[in-house]
């Protein structure tokens, strides 16, 4: 793929509202500042796809999702690269970053949910690495990314939340370790003992490290959330860095803030719409993986920050919520393993009763399962 790169403007960013002026693009403000080199791309007479296309499903987060774009324009394999936004619903600050393109309404005949909806779309000229927009009626983030895979052109897709920040160089490791080595594809038969990144991946996903932003302010809470496992479990698999994690546990480890895998696989299997909740769509997701034997592959060097504050009130909301959607998901799911039982329930009850971090933790989930305070 080759492109030819035409400067055409800069435009400034600020937290406030977005405006043209003087063939500028201006977010007027004063909490987010920095500038943008806007450049024009377009495809060489070769036509050829991207290798990798970058899926990002958000909802009025446009400052966030404009710094996570330009980290995307600083990837080393960026003319490898095509992203695709997908907003949950309508915004017109998230929709004035591709103000250049015309947005036109269209409809999916296929989708019961969707039907008619009056999605929108466009494809912007602004950035250095070719973005698509896309619009769906306000669902969830396992809707908006089904429809950034019916629209990418790669042959592998990465999965990112609009606020992670992927380091330069993580889009280059996710693609070596989909190919270590030009003799070896993830489509060929794996080896029989994998000891390198890639190898015998098969048609296998990789899973990137992310961390938390130290420019939010982490709070005590978020350290604890991130050693406890509770937020992301990465402590927990950091003995399988550059392996493939256990198959028997790799379902609890698909991350899609930061996860990798070919587009066929993500074509053939799309996240659930029935979902109301937030909270494991993830591992329902990794469960089908796992169950189509697609192997998850650690590459710990393919490194992003979790652009995102919580405070301790706001984490012990999300607990409730996670165990209320835990409730729902057993309902759906056959062998879905998140709701304690048993001893575990036993030791879980017991833990809430004192007041430690991981105590209220307990107490908040036992209360969105139980539906009553412990």
């Amino acid at each position: 793929m080759a492109w030819s790169w035409l400067p055409k403007s800069r435009n400034r960013v600020s937290n406030g509202k977005l405006k043209k002026e003087n063939g500028k693009l201006t977010i007027a403000g004063n909490l987010l500042h920095c500038q943008v080199d806007i450049i024009h791309f377009q495809f060489s007479i070769y036509n050829l796809p991207p290798r990798l296309s970058i899926i990002i499903p958000t909802y009025r987060r446009p400052f966030t999702l404009l710094e996570c774009l330009k980290r995307i324009e600083q990837q080393t394999v960026a003319s490898e690269i095509e992203v695709i936004v997908v907003s949950d619903g309508h915004d017109d600050k998230t929709a004035r970053l591709f103000v250049k393109q015309e947005v036109q309404a269209i409809s999916d005949p296929t989708s019961p949910r969707l039907r008619g909806a009056g999605q929108r779309s466009a494809i912007s000229s602004e950035w250095k690495v070719p973005a698509r927009y896309f619009e769906i009626s306000k669902s969830q983030q396992g809707v908006a990314r089904n429809e950034g895979v019916k629209h990418a052109q790669g042959e592998y897709v990465l999965f990112i939340g609009d606020d992670t920040f992927l380091e330069p160089d993580a889009c280059e490791k996710h693609l070596k370790a989909h190919h270590p080595h030009p003799a070896h594809s993830v489509r060929t038969p794996p080896p029989a003992a994998p000891q390198s990144p890639g190898e015998g991946l098969g048609e296998g996903a990789v899973l990137g490290f992310t961390t938390w932003d130290p420019t939010v302010h982490i709070t005590p809470v978020m350290r604890w959330l991130e050693k406890s496992g509770w937020q992301f479990g990465y402590p927990k698999i950091s003995q399988y860095s550059g392996q493939m994690i256990p198959e028997k546990i790799q379902h609890q480890f698909t991350y899609t803030i930061h996860i990798s895998l070919p587009l066929s696989v993500a074509q053939k299997l799309p996240f659930r719409t029935d979902v109301h909740l937030y909270g494991w769509e993830d591992i329902e997701w990794g469960m089908r993986l796992k169950k189509a034997g697609v192997r998850l592959f650690y590459e710990p060097n393919a490194k992003a920050l979790h652009h995102h504050h919580l405070t301790l009130e706001d984490s012990l909301k999300r607990m409730e919520i996670l165990g209320r959607s835990a409730v729902e998901f057993q309902k759906m799911i056959p062998g879905f393993d998140r709701v304690p039982t048993g001893w575990k329930l036993l030791a879980y009850k017991i833990a809430a009763l004192f007041p430690s971090m991981a105590g209220r933790h307990r107490r908040a989930f036992l209360t969105g399962i139980l539906g009553n305070v412990i």
